[in-house]
């Protein structure tokens, strides 16, 4: 998971830009609010924290932050800003989390697809033992990825794109992806740059294959319940809605 800065899957990819953040903060926001409200202390990880839209929230917000990713380039981004006395960024492991963060915690994210980057059993048990360990009585963890169940059932190719405006015309976000036998998934992030009357009028800025697993909910969460995270509710996303075998994503609240 710790990769180096030419390793990194991510160095070139234009998160930030190809994810309208403001938006999507403030759809998540009110579910994370009503969550967190119940966590036995305002010390929060955020894992795969990525370029740390959501730790800035939870910062903004009173919660002391701590974004965790392996991805030292996108953690580069997310502290292009200053940071706030009560947010850090630390380059982690999720398996291994003693050895980059201390103490304890009242609540735990890990969002935007981020656990299937842990590609084994072993890897998913670790995750959830370590987490525990650092989590105090009672804490949530909300726990956000596609909905695998339905993208192996009907083998998906593709995610929805994503166009972002530009000078010269768009940026498109587009992820192509290959469910394989094993359970694990070849996925394909790709940046275009489209540019109506240009030639070519459609350019690849970036393409990168990554492994993934595609954990499917049974999988997740009987990890979780070995751990110790004896309550779940599995929700379709952040409307709250109960989840279903259609559902896009699955998120689990686990204690």
């Amino acid at each position: 998971m710790l990769a180096r800065m030419s390793d990194d899957p991510y160095s070139r990819v234009e998160y930030r830009r190809l994810i309208a953040w403001p938006q999507r903060i403030e759809r998540e926001w009110p579910f994370l609010e009503r969550v967190l409200a119940t966590a036995p202390s305002r010390r929060v990880l955020d894992l795969g924290c990525g370029t740390g839209e959501h730790s800035r929230r939870l910062a903004a917000e009173g919660f002391e932050a701590v974004g965790v990713d392996a991805s030292e380039s996108m953690l580069e981004k997310a502290r292009e800003e200053p940071l706030p006395e009560n947010l850090r960024f630390v380059v982690g492991d999720m398996r291994d989390l003693g050895r980059s963060v201390e103490g304890s915690f009242g609540g735990a994210l890990c969002l935007g697809n981020a656990l299937p980057h842990l590609l084994t059993d072993d890897d998913l048990r670790r995750f959830a033992t370590g987490l525990r360990e650092h989590l105090l009585p009672g804490a949530p963890l909300i726990l956000q990825i596609l909905n695998y169940d339905r993208i192996f059932a009907g083998n998906e190719r593709s995610l929805p794109l994503n166009f972002r405006s530009d000078p010269e015309g768009e940026i498109v976000f587009l992820r192509l992806m290959t469910p394989q036998p094993d359970g694990t998934v070849l996925f394909y992030p790709t940046t275009l740059h489209l540019r109506p009357g240009h030639e070519p009028a459609v350019e690849v800025r970036h393409t990168r294959e990554v492994h993934l697993r595609g954990w499917r909910r049974e999988e997740v969460e009987a990890a979780l319940e070995r751990a110790g995270f004896s309550e779940r509710e599995a929700f379709n996303g952040f409307d709250g809605g109960a989840w279903e075998a259609t559902s896009r994503d699955l998120l689990l609240v686990a204690r």
